[in-house]
């Protein structure tokens, strides 16, 4: 029996870092900023980092690396950037027997334009891994403690296949769903709030799930908590999190710490959280573990590269503060 399985999607990751990206104002962009190029010119690259990433494979990592038995569930193409990202979860010690590999298949790809401050545009190719389907999952052999759920390209029907799996098998599951899933709307989400223990989400697309456009993290968490008795977290960047546990609200703040690149801190603060749940640490330790996790992640490039492979020490978990509101 495995102690997790994590689901979700697996990607070759290149970052090109250079001094010569600009952000310029840009009213037809969603956030009204563009990061800019000379058209026609040639780049100067400063830096190149080539790795792994994806939910399903970067969450699986923080389990490994703490500990847990574990394994993971993605597709991959049977071409270079699989063989890359197989080569990588060996080295975790993450099983792959439950990899779908797939015949003349493109493996996912993301190429991360990264500024000298960390800022970063990321263009995605999510080949295979965007095409999950029920008969990708070894359902009679997942034998596990806890399933850990990310986000499988906007297919809610086979997530909530997979909730219903682990409320029937009593397996504890947290969900972190990506934007395509959470455009569905609350009203499709109801239904199967009430059987997931951890349920993760940051501020933009709480707001997105609930219509609130406008609505700041505590409200949103207000709104979502009235659905269910498990942890509820809201992450809101560098305000930390928001989370919410049978009628009792936290609010975990960050330490600070420079950030050169943000990618993989929502993966690496909610496999944080879980694992402390796995160590048996109550919900509020728990949320400073992920706090850890992600800011170790935070201060490498790369999503991988930071997270943590020790537990961290009462001192350093008593550093992170943590109010009720």
């Amino acid at each position: 029996m495995y102690d997790i399985i994590s689901i979700g999607s697996a990607t070759r990751d290149v970052f090109i870092i250079s001094k010569e990206f600009h952000i310029l104002s840009d009213p037809h962009s969603i956030n009204h900023k563009a990061e800019c190029v000379s058209l026609g010119s040639k780049i100067e690259i400063d830096q190149l980092v080539l790795t792994t990433g994806g939910g399903g494979t970067n969450t699986a990592t923080t389990f490994a690396r703490l500990g847990f038995k574990t394994a993971t569930i993605t597709r991959l193409g049977d071409d270079r950037p699989g063989l890359d990202i197989l080569e990588d979860l060996n080295t975790n010690r993450i099983s792959t027997r439950f990899i779908k590999k797939i015949k003349h298949g493109q493996t996912g790809y993301s190429t991360l334009l990264t500024m000298l401050d960390g800022e970063r545009t990321i263009l995605v190719y999510r080949g295979v891994s965007s095409l999950f389907t029920s008969k990708d999952i070894l359902w009679n052999k997942l034998s596990t403690k806890w399933i850990y759920l990310s986000s499988l390209g906007g297919n809610f029907a086979l997530s909530k296949k997979i909730i219903e799996f682990a409320t029937k098998k009593k397996i504890h599951l947290a969900w972190n769903p990506g934007k395509k899933e959470l455009e569905s709307g609350l009203k499709i989400f109801l239904p199967v709030l009430s059987k997931i223990n951890v349920f993760m989400i940051n501020r933009e697309e709480a707001q997105i799930l609930t219509g609130q456009m406008q609505a700041n993290s505590q409200k949103l968490l207000n709104i979502l908590s009235a659905y269910t008795s498990g942890l509820i977290i809201i992450t809101d960047g560098p305000n930390g999190a928001y989370a919410s546990c049978q009628g009792k609200n936290f609010h975990v703040a960050t330490t600070g710490v420079k950030s050169i690149s943000q990618t993989g801190a929502g993966d690496a603060f909610g496999s944080g959280v879980v694992s402390g749940l796995m160590k048996g640490l109550l919900h509020y330790q728990a949320l400073r573990v992920g706090i850890l996790n992600a800011e170790s992640v935070i201060q490498q490039i790369g999503a991988k590269k930071g997270i943590i492979s020790k537990w961290p020490s009462e001192k350093k978990l008593k550093m992170i503060t943590l109010k009720n509101f």
